[in-house]
């Protein structure tokens, strides 16, 4: 593997750097749980649009959600790998992931956190990513942040769009919408795939030339009925991914070619009443949420299977106060299976925003959870966002943070010690501050952020074979973010973080996350063509004791599209332009050179 030392790349990414997603105070954050403008916020939010990921042509939104600054991506293979990711240096299980307000973890994996694997980006329309504790809006699992998927909504009319693209690695992907909408409700049908015979998972350089496939499908439905001034929605989305995996097979038990697979099955089903109250005023939500999901693997001619679901019910009540301030209060009931185990959760929260100056947005909350396992648990947050001058924003946040044991760290033990029954959740408290700056009338937007967390009472698997409450981490580093515009039609944008993780008591870094990390885009837009250089820097990075330390490594893509008529539109991306070497994980392969070409139709 050829190795890269930290180039100009990232220090040139640093120096102009960009403020990926955020800089358009248009763009209304709905995973506050109080929808507010992202220039009001306080709290540090990356927003990845529909049209972010249309423009660089994206197959998974994992790759999407890998631009915004500070997030870490560690994919065990292209096409199908587990792809999970890290929130300023937050562990890849501190993450809680939500699609449209339904928490969509699986159950039954270790530390419950998701795979972004065959999460198509096919249907979303935005990807809101909320960085730091987020457990008094959304409870456990949201210790180290949260990412909130949000469906593409009908819009008024009838209407539709298709797509079909191919390219490197024999890979076809496709899919196709309808939608309509009017006074008295509307409606949203899709459905996606991607087949690819893809690379070989352990890498190629150290002798596995066998490639491992991979086949993924998503259909999503919903709608709504408006009757007077109460609306009722229901949405579904069904996803399934098989992937062709290597394994570490005797005697070596060393990563090479296998025959293993892995398979998921998820469905998702959210269903709402929304009813607006006393002239609008109060404004009252009763939701239900359920996630199932079975894997099924074969792993050296062993098979296995693990089953799990999720069933939330919700109520928020938002209360508007005095014209400027707002106040929002809800309950909340989770309960969890996964393999026949069962816990639950119940939850009350409170959210107050005020405006005290035009200039000046607070927000406060509080929460209580009762874990039917480990007991209570009270969280708070706090926020301020104050524009001091023209174009001039001082932001703020401090969040506490919690994570119960799963299901599988309470029963699951190796030796001859039972399941451990007294697990305490994990628990964080961070802190961020940062300044926005929108110069020469929107022209130019620089951020930066300074963030600070504490972790403690990880959850790690303990020498005697079971899981102990034992280790306590720490990170620190700054996020930069950026946007100019060059020309009518050029433009330019990236994003730097310095993450500075470790666990506390040793001094050792954690592992898979990188010190440097910097993205940098030009793009060009105009009537008809539109298009993206992108390129992606990313540190040297520790495994640990279990593996080689991964090189530092840069990757150059490029996209386009033209827009032959008001109803068909060519486009393409390269992967890897310069053909670079890297790894992601240590042992596992990434692509090389590769291109892919389609065409997008609107009717």
């Amino acid at each position: 593997m050829r190795h890269i030392s930290k180039p100009g790349l990232a220090a040139l990414s640093a120096f102009l750097l960009t403020p990926a997603f955020a800089g358009d105070d248009e763009i209304i954050v709905e995973g506050l749980r109080l929808p507010t403008p992202i220039g009001e916020t306080g709290s540090s939010v990356s927003v990845i649009t529909a049209e972010d990921i249309e423009l660089r042509a994206y197959q998974f939104a994992i790759d999407a959600i890998a631009e915004a600054p500070g997030v870490t991506v560690n994919q065990n293979g292209a096409f199908g790998g587990l792809a999970t990711i890290r929130i300023r240096g937050a562990s890849t299980d501190q993450t809680l992931v939500l699609l449209d307000g339904v928490p969509f973890g699986d159950p039954t994996s270790v530390g419950g956190g998701y795979d972004f694997s065959i999460l198509d980006p096919a249907n979303i329309e935005r990807i809101e990513i909320l960085k730091g504790p987020q457990s008094t809006l959304w409870g456990s699992d949201a210790i180290g942040g949260v990412v909130n998927i949000i469906t593409k909504r009908a819009s008024d009319g009838i209407g539709g769009r298709a797509f079909l693209e191919g390219g490197s690695f024999a890979t076809v992907r496709g899919g196709a919408a309808v939608y309509g909408g009017g006074a008295g409700g509307d409606f949203r049908l899709s459905a996606s795939g991607l087949t690819s015979d893809g690379i070989s998972k352990a890498e190629e350089e150290d002798g596995n030339p066998e490639r491992d496939g991979y086949d993924g499908y998503t259909l999503d439905g919903g709608g709504g009925v408006n009757i007077g001034k109460v609306r009722f929605e229901a949405k579904a989305r069904y996803q399934t991914g098989e992937t062709q995996i290597d394994g570490f097979p005797p005697p070596n038990f060393s990563l090479s070619d296998t025959d293993d697979k892995s398979s998921t099955d998820q469905l998702s089903l959210h269903g709402r009443a929304i009813a607006s109250v006393f002239g609008d005023r109060l404004n009252n939500e009763v939701s239900i949420g359920y996630t199932d999901i079975t894997r099924n693997g074969s792993f050296g001619g062993f098979a296995s299977q693990d089953k799990g679901d999720r069933l939330i019910l919700r109520y928020q009540g938002t209360a508007q106060l005095f014209d400027k301030h707002r106040l929002a209060v809800g309950a909340e009931r989770e309960e969890t299976q996964a393999n026949g185990e069962e816990t639950s959760i119940n939850a009350v929260f409170g959210l107050l925003e005020v405006k005290p100056l035009e200039s000046l947005t607070v927000s406060a909350g509080l929460r209580y959870d009762d874990h039917s396992t480990f007991g209570d648990e009270v969280t708070a947050r706090a926020a301020a966002a104050l524009s001091i001058a023209k174009g001039v924003t001082l932001r703020g946040s401090w969040g506490e943070g919690f994570k119960a044991p799963t299901i599988f760290q309470l029963t699951q033990s190796f030796g001859a010690l039972p399941p451990n029954a007294d697990l305490q959740p994990e628990t964080s408290e961070a802190f961020d501050i940062g300044v926005d700056v929108d110069a020469f009338d929107g022209h130019a937007t620089f951020g930066v952020t300074y963030f600070n967390r504490d972790t403690e009472n990880l959850i790690i698997f303990a020498p005697n074979s079971r899981y102990e409450n034992l280790a306590r981490t720490k990170a620190q580093g700054i996020e930069i973010a950026a946007e100019f515009s060059i020309t009518n039609h050029i433009s330019l944008n990236a994003g730097y973080a310095y993450i500075d993780a470790e666990d506390a008591i040793s001094g050792d870094r954690q592992i898979r996350t990188p010190r440097h990390s910097s993205d940098a885009s030009l793009i060009y837009r105009d009537d008809r063509l539109s298009g993206a250089l992108s390129v992606r820097y990313n540190g040297e990075e520790t495994e640990g004791p279990f593996g080689s330390d991964v090189d530092a490594w840069a990757r150059v893509d490029l996209s386009a599209a033209y827009t032959l008529s008001d109803t068909i539109e060519l486009y393409g991306r390269i992967e890897n332009l310069l053909d670079a070497d890297y790894q992601q994980v240590s042992g596992f392969g990434t692509p090389g050179l590769s291109g892919f070409g389609g065409v997008r139709l609107t009717f």
